[in-house]
């Protein structure tokens, strides 16, 4: 039985008759520490004899069609995260390249590990990002010198997708509470939409507990009593937020593995998306995060033996605690932790 994991939908590729048995998807190693922990993890899945072929995209162009109608023609794709400007430039290309991919659900999967000492045990929090609209739409203009307008965008009809992607989760793992977390006393319109149509798909779900949380007090409560939360569901901004603040709860954004769904196509990454450009290429990169997203990806392919084989041997390394990397408290570098990974399979 698969542990931690959870299920990503009710829809699953199985192999189809007369199909060869080798899933086709997309490699994107993107920038920073990308193409390191990608590595490490075409390693490891390479070692369990994973029945995938990848085509990479190392120089992937946003502003490429063609690659983009590529990538979606694949059922799934493992992704490093690419480089952005901070303050200047154009519109941020992992914004652009979600927005074509149309992965409307950002899920991060948070829950604590046996080696990874923290100040918090028995986290296990699921956060559900609205991963198209709010503030990032990108639509910023300058009216007047030293006047800039930027726009949040809040539809009812996205908000109820996300909405019924979190309680189906939330019912699928037999999870028992989905929290709507908004700003909704401040921006009345905007995340009331959000909220109104949450509340609505709520009432569909009477089983699973409902709950209402104000962004401040909920950063406040996820770092001090984390355990109250279960599922949470919450406009673009917010996501980014708390997803990263119950990351660093369960050791760091090098733990917490990820995913972005589409309707019929799903992008797997690290939960929070950081380019850790200060350690990038000193091979001291912690890849827990994207083979954790990589065992979600062959659970959503339909594979969950090799899924459950990936899980076990990196479990098996963290708890054991002779090879870690040093940010989770060892000294050993990506590719030590990787082959005691493999090591830890094969026995």
């Amino acid at each position: 039985m698969l542990r931690h994991l959870i299920r990503l939908s009710s829809t699953c590729f199985p192999q189809k008759p007369g199909e060869s048995s080798v899933r086709k998807l997309a490699l994107i190693p993107g920038d920073g520490i990308g193409p390191e922990i990608c590595s490490a993890a075409t390693e490891v899945l390479s070692a369990i004899h994973a029945p995938i072929e990848f085509e990479t995209f190392p120089s992937l162009n946003i502003n490429d069609d063609n690659s983009i109608k590529k990538i979606k023609s694949y059922p799934a794709a493992l992704k490093g995260t690419i480089s952005h400007q901070v303050g200047e430039g154009a519109s941020n290309p992992n914004v652009l390249f979600r927005k074509k991919l149309e992965v409307y659900a950002n899920v991060c999967h948070a829950f604590s590990l046996q080696g990874i000492k923290t100040r918090h045990d028995n986290i296990n929090v699921i956060v559900i990002r609205e991963n198209l609209e709010g503030e990032y739409s990108g639509l910023e203009h300058e009216v007047y010198p030293g006047v800039v307008e930027s726009i949040k965008v809040i539809t009812y009809d996205a908000s109820l997708k996300i909405a019924k992607y979190a309680f189906e989760l939330a019912y699928m793992n037999n999870r028992k509470k989905v929290t709507a977390i908004h700003k909704a006393n401040i921006m009345k319109k905007a995340d009331g939409e959000f909220l109104k149509a949450v509340r609505q798909v709520a009432k569909e779900y009477p089983t699973i507990q409902y709950q209402e949380m104000i962004i401040d007090n909920a950063s406040m409560q996820m770092t001090s009593n984390p355990w109250q939360f279960d599922v949470v569901v919450l406009p673009n901004l917010y996501g980014s937020i708390i997803s990263n603040i119950v990351s660093f709860l369960v050791g760091g954004p090098g733990i917490t593995p990820g995913v972005n769904i589409a309707n019929d196509f799903a992008l797997f990454e690290p939960g929070t998306r950081h380019l850790a450009k200060d350690i990038a290429g000193k091979g001291i990169a912690n890849p827990t995060a994207i083979l954790l997203s990589s065992a979600m990806m062959l659970r959503h392919l339909n594979l969950p033996h090799f899924a459950e084989r990936l899980q076990e041997g990196l479990f098996k390394t963290i708890r054991e605690g002779n090879v870690l990397t040093k940010d989770i408290g060892g000294v050993a570098t990506t590719y030590e932790f990787t082959k005691e990974i493999i090591k830890n399979i094969q026995q």
